[in-house]
């Protein structure tokens, strides 16, 4: 199959975090399972792990070794005692597929495909209902309440220095620092959550899970985890869950080469959008009983 470059995109986020953390040396043996005959060299040399993926997948696109790798990504084997998860990153990933004709199908322990189309991201229900840009943006925040939060003593103090760090970068114009200071910000404050409600965090149906089916240590999930579970578990609303994980793609790009090789341009609307997001997320943290 060929797949836009979208797609692609949401494929190479799958290998390298998605399903799980992979480093430089995982991803060189992913990508040897394929039939590539890379190395890793440990002294430098080796790209950034994005940009290595993305040339590796544009390398298979089209060919049979494409499929391969889909059916290798979603092995049920990998899954053992997380079949839920592995469930919900195949339709994640099928809203992207579906406008490329297909979608991942799982049987038992089989991983196939099936021609389709139906875009599955252009479905739309009543309790899902999209919020546009501008609504989401025109919504007014008064005082921050980050107290309400409860987070640990020491933390807060570096929650509002932060906060004020970011008013400072949108005076300034400084889109860029926005985007990632708002980006490392939201991680921390959902960090902090859920250290208050371990049980919760560790509980929810979207919860990462190592091999064994054991939670991962909350050190070890993805800001994309974050958003997932607290989403999940009803803490944040929809419509920050989405604009959430758009905060969290841009913050990807923390690394030039991402940067580079993307050709993000971060602007004051996608500042705004930035900050919106983690003033949103306050809000919605300081409800929680």
């Amino acid at each position: 199959m060929v797949l836009m470059k979208k797609t692609l995109e949401k494929l190479r986020v799958l290998i390298n975090e998605g399903t799980e953390y992979r480093s430089g040396l995982k991803l060189v043996e992913f990508f040897n399972n394929l039939g590539f005959k890379d190395t890793y060299s440990y002294g430098g040399g080796f790209p950034s792990r994005w940009v290595y993926t993305d040339e590796r997948l544009t390398s298979l696109n089209g060919k049979p070794e494409l499929d391969q790798c889909i059916r290798s990504l979603f092995s049920p084997i990998n899954f053992v005692g997380r079949i839920e998860e592995l469930d919900k990153l195949i339709s994640d990933f099928n809203m992207y597929l579906s406008f490329d004709g297909w979608n991942v199908i799982r049987n038992g322990k089989e991983i196939t495909f099936k021609k389709t189309d139906q875009i599955d991201a252009l479905k739309e229900t009543k309790d899902a209902k999209e919020i546009s840009e501008d609504e989401f943006l025109n919504h007014e925040f008064s005082d921050l309440p980050i107290a309400k939060i409860g987070l640990d003593g020491s933390l807060q103090p570096v929650i509002e220095l932060r906060i004020e760090e970011i008013r400072k970068c949108m005076q300034a114009k400084a889109p860029l620092a926005t985007v990632f200071l708002c980006g490392s910000t939201l991680e921390g404050l959902l960090l902090g959550v859920a250290l208050q409600h371990p049980r919760q965090f560790n509980q929810s149906t979207a919860t990462p899970k190592e091999k064994d089916g054991k939670p991962k240590a909350f050190q070890d999930w993805t800001l994309s985890n974050m958003i997932d579970v607290a989403a999940d578990l009803e803490i944040l609303k929809e419509d920050v869950k989405k604009f959430s994980h758009s905060l969290r793609d841009f913050r990807n790009y923390i690394h030039p080469y991402e940067q580079m090789t993307s050709r993000f341009n971060p602007d004051d609307q996608t500042a705004k959008i930035s900050f919106q997001v983690l003033k949103a997320a306050i809000f919605q943290l300081a409800t929680i009983q």
